[in-house]
Parts: C-alpha cells; sequence; structure tokens
C-alpha cells in the first residue's frame, strides 16, 4: 500500500511538472504577441521553482525508513521554568512545520511545567517522509533570549533535546517480553487529555534494558492507551537496532548527552541579535520569527544535501 501510494504521488508530481512547464511556455507566447501577462508568469515560475525544491529534497530521502511517519519527542534541558518554555516553543514550531507540510500530528503525551512550558511530550507526525524530513532534527537545540520570566531582563541560555524515530507497523518484528518493561500508569492532563478523567488512564512504559520510554495519554481508555504506548516503544526499541547494525557515529546514546553547551545542533539566538544557525551545516538565518513558525525546510534541505555528501565520500 505504502509503495502504491508513492508511485501514485510520483505520477501526481510529474503531471503536476509538465502542466507548469506547459503554462509558463504558454504565458512567454502572450508576452511575445504583447499581453500584459507578468503577474501571472511570476507566479507561475515561483509555483514551478517551490515544486521542484521539493522533488530534489524528496531525491534525497532514500532511507530504509525516510518514508515512514515519525515520533517525535521532546524533553527540555536544566534550567527549570526557562527550558520548559523553550521545550513548548519547539513542539509549536514543529507542530506548524507539519501543517506547512500538510502533515497531520497526533499529540500523544504532554507533561505541562510547573508555571510554563513543558516536561516533555511525544507526537506523531503522519505523512510521505516525515521522518526523513524530521531525521535531523535529532539532538540539543539551544536557545538565547532575553528571559520572559526574569524580572531583572537578564539575557539567558536554554536548551531542550529532540528525538524521532520511525513509525513502524506489523510487517517489522520487534518481540518484548513482558519482563523488559515497566508499566506506569496516571491522571491524563495537560494538552495531551482531550478526555481529562479522575482515573489513571494514561500510560507510560519503560524498556528496562535501553531505558527507552513511550507514553500516551490522549486516549479515553487505559487499554487504548497502553496499546498506542507499546507501538511507539515498538518504533523506538526498532529505530535503537538499526542504529546499532549500522555502527552509525552517532548512536541512539549521543540522544542521552547532558542537554546543555557544547552538544548542540543548532542555535536560536534572539538577543543581542537575532540569527539562528545550525552548527552542522553553517546555514544561518536572520528572520527567527519566521523559523519558529514552522519554516524549518531550508534547514531540513541543508542536513539532507550533506548527509548525501558523507555517504558519496
Amino acid at each position: 500500500m505504502r509503495e502504491k501510494k508513492r508511485l501514485e504521488s510520483a505520477l501526481t508530481t510529474e503531471s503536476e511538472l509538465s502542466r507548469r512547464s506547459d503554462d509558463i511556455t504558454a504565458y512567454f507566447d502572450l508576452a511575445r504577441e504583447g499581453e500584459k501577462v507578468d503577474d501571472e508568469l511570476r507566479r507561475e515560475i515561483d509555483g514551478l521553482k517551490q515544486l521542484v525544491e521539493r522533488v530534489e529534497t524528496e531525491t534525497l530521502l532514500s532511507g530504509e525508513n525516510d518514508a515512514r511517519n515519525a515520533i517525535v519527542t521532546i524533553h527540555p534541558g536544566a534550567g527549570g521554568t526557562e527550558s520548559q518554555d523553550w521545550a513548548d516553543m519547539l513542539l509549536r514550531m514543529y507542530l506548524r512545520w507539519a501543517e506547512r507540510k500538510g502533515f497531520q500530528t497526533v499529540l500523544y503525551d504532554y507533561q505541562a511545567g510547573e508555571e510554563a512550558g513543558l516536561k516533555s511530550a511525544t507526537f506523531a507526525v503522519n505523512g510521505e517522509y516525515a521522518f526523513g524530513l524530521m531525521n535531523g532534527e535529532i539532538g540539543v537545540h539551544r536557545l538565547v533570549r532575553i528571559s520572559p520570566f526574569d524580572q531583572a531582563k537578564r539575557r539567558h541560555t536554554s536548551f531542550a533535546s529532540v528525538y524521532v524515530s520511525p513509525e513502524i507497523d506489523d510487517t517489522v518484528e520487534v518481540i518484548i517480553k513482558p519482563e523488559d518493561i515497566r508499566i506506569d500508569t496516571y491522571r491524563s492532563s495537560g494538552k495531551g487529555g482531550q478526555h481529562v478523567n479522575t482515573t489513571d488512564s494514561a500510560v507510560r512504559i519503560t524498556h528496562i534494558a535501553t531505558g527507552l520510554v513511550a507514553a500516551c495519554q490522549n486516549e479515553r481508555s487505559q487499554h487504548k492507551n497502553k496499546e498506542r504506548a507499546m507501538s511507539m516503544l515498538r518504533s523506538k526499541i526498532y529505530e535503537y537496532e538499526m542504529e546499532k547494525k549500522r555502527e552509525a557515529t552517532k548512536k541512539i546514546e549521543d540522544s542521552k548527552l547532558d542537554i546543555n553547551f557544547g552538544s548542540q545542533i543548532r542555535s536560536y539566538v534572539l538577543q543581542p541579535y537575532r540569527m539562528i544557525k545550525d552548527h552542522r551545516t553553517k546555514v544561518e538565518i536572520g528572520d527567527v520569527d519566521r523559523v519558529l513558525d514552522g519554516d524549518l525546510q531550508p534547514f531540513i534541505r541543508a542536513y539532507l544535501v550533506m548527509k548525501r555528501g558523507e555517504k558519496q565520500n
């Protein structure tokens, strides 16, 4: 089914490229005849450029799991309210990015901070190549700004970590023995609890050997939350094992590094100047509001190009 959808999408894209190319040719013919078509021509060229960039990005996604849905977990670093608020800002950024891409998102778990922000959040991004596009966001994200929680208006540095795993289906066998996990239940709360109740319906499952955790609280029943959490845990364990088999230089344990100085993949500086810089690709963008509102395409594309270069070397 997934392959069928991919082929249908490829055919649709090919048809769209052909149509836009024909429309641009037609507008040039009209222009040569003296028609005023500057605005229409500019609009079609911009649309074609965006389509070509999207196709180019998809050609960079050739990993085994790149086409799968993504499961994303965000944790704040040390720093209390500051880092928790930053983690919440990252959550908003990714949800807005997914909305821009036309992806569906499901917030499975949201643990609110005491004053503001979040202690942890897990959500799914459902759509073609969601994991491949989100994979480059794994790591520590650093924020520098004047704190809205500091009455002295001092500059603060905050950290939050992002981890992404592919959502696997029943075609991939991952065996989890009952004695290998710990199951905790708690009361649904926060943004993830659409059906907040007074029962302990939320479920958190910990894989003892790896320390991997999956939690879900957005379903009405404990049974459904447990089922969904177990599915997410299978996905996380699968990605964990794939990382070990690939003997990648950056293994899953790297996501458990101290969330502080020296381990960040990207810095978001709002004060004393405004700039977002990816420390791996060296891409810098001065329009920080645009990025925080979900425009991650320059960073994602640069990361994919960098990874392709690494494979070719």
